[in-house]
């Protein structure tokens, strides 16, 4: 999923069958390796996560939670997607080598075996769980590991490869921080993440389908079935749309519902509004055929990741304003 901050590199594709091989061995110094390990837990796509999880438990809070509460969530959270990120690197390992912007990844090098990359991210998942459980709550923890069950099976396993509807069923799992950084400091639930947790819902695919358009060849060329690669540039445009319209729409709810106040309503009438103008440009430019590098699809990809950090800045700093 998941989940933010993706880097695109062009590099030469490797031949199926044929991941982490090469004429010559391939080196394996210890500082190369712990990088790899590193990479394995995809880190730039984990601060997304955790920008969604520490806004919230100040809500939660409706000031500065426990510190010691924050870096335990925030620390189990890392290790439950870092786990769940290296065992999609696992499954995903004969597309990865194909597809020009996974081509480096560790396991594709060789620079961590399939064997090593399975077992480290099983371990994460049973450190995340147990410590989630023993110093926050069980709530927290079974939370945390259903994302990590969602992502890994459910997402990498079954949809990816199936639908074009992948990523929006898929996301779910990136939606859980959310909940999870309101159950950490409650050890409950309420209807202030759920209505985040929606947000999130519907933020995922006009998020990621923009990036798809970008580098639907690479899709293409393994099989997945993105909606960018079976379906046309105006059609992906209409359905960013009527996500973008839902997502604005519920991300407005939390002050209705009593939640928030005035703050926070103004950045997401602000965000929202500029969120929609950037959209509707898209599909505008989408209807007039544009393509290559006029369709400027990344510039909602690139706005996707300001807006959702901007909200819930604001769900956080809301709380001291009201």
């Amino acid at each position: 999923m998941s989940l933010s901050g993706v880097c695109v590199t062009a590099v030469e594709s490797r031949p199926a069958g044929v991941i982490g091989a090469s004429q010559s061995p391939v080196r394996r110094p210890f500082g190369a390796r712990v990088r790899a390990f590193v990479a394995l837990t995809k880190p730039r796509i984990i601060e997304l996560l955790l920008i969604t999880t520490v806004p919230v438990m100040f809500l939660a809070q409706q000031g500065v939670p426990d510190l010691g509460l924050v870096l335990l969530t925030c620390l189990g959270g890392y290790l439950s997607a870092g786990g769940a990120n290296a065992l999609n690197m696992y499954i995903d390992r004969d597309i990865d080598a194909l597809m020009d912007r996974t081509s480096q990844r560790p396991v594709v090098t060789g620079m961590v075996s399939p064997r090593e990359c399975l077992a480290f991210g099983i371990t994460l998942a049973v450190v995340s769980t147990l410590l989630f459980g023993l110093t926050v709550n069980w709530l927290s923890a079974w939370l945390s590991l259903g994302a990590l069950f969602f992502y890994v099976v459910v997402y990498t396993m079954i949809l990816k490869r199936r639908t074009s509807q992948n990523i929006v069923w898929g996301g779910i799992a990136g939606c859980m921080p959310v909940l999870i950084g309101w159950s950490s400091v409650t050890n409950s639930m309420s209807w202030a993440p759920v209505v985040l947790f929606l947000v999130m819902f519907f933020w995922t695919p006009p998020h990621y389908w923009p990036l798809s358009m970008k580098v639907k060849d690479d899709y293409a060329r393994v099989g997945v079935p993105m909606l960018p690669v079976v379906a046309s540039n105006k059609v992906v445009a209409r359905q960013i749309v009527l996500y973008s319209w839902v997502m604005v729409g519920v991300s407005l709810l939390l002050t209705p519902l009593g939640y928030t106040g005035w703050f926070y309503m103004l950045v997401a009438l602000v965000a929202g509004g500029w969120w929609l103008w950037e959209a509707h440009a898209l599909q505008h430019r989408a209807k007039a055929e544009v393509t290559g590098a006029k369709l400027k699809e990344m510039r909602l990809f690139h706005w996707s990741i300001t807006y959702v950090s901007l909200l819930f800045v604001a769900v956080a700093v809301d709380p001291f304003l009201r």
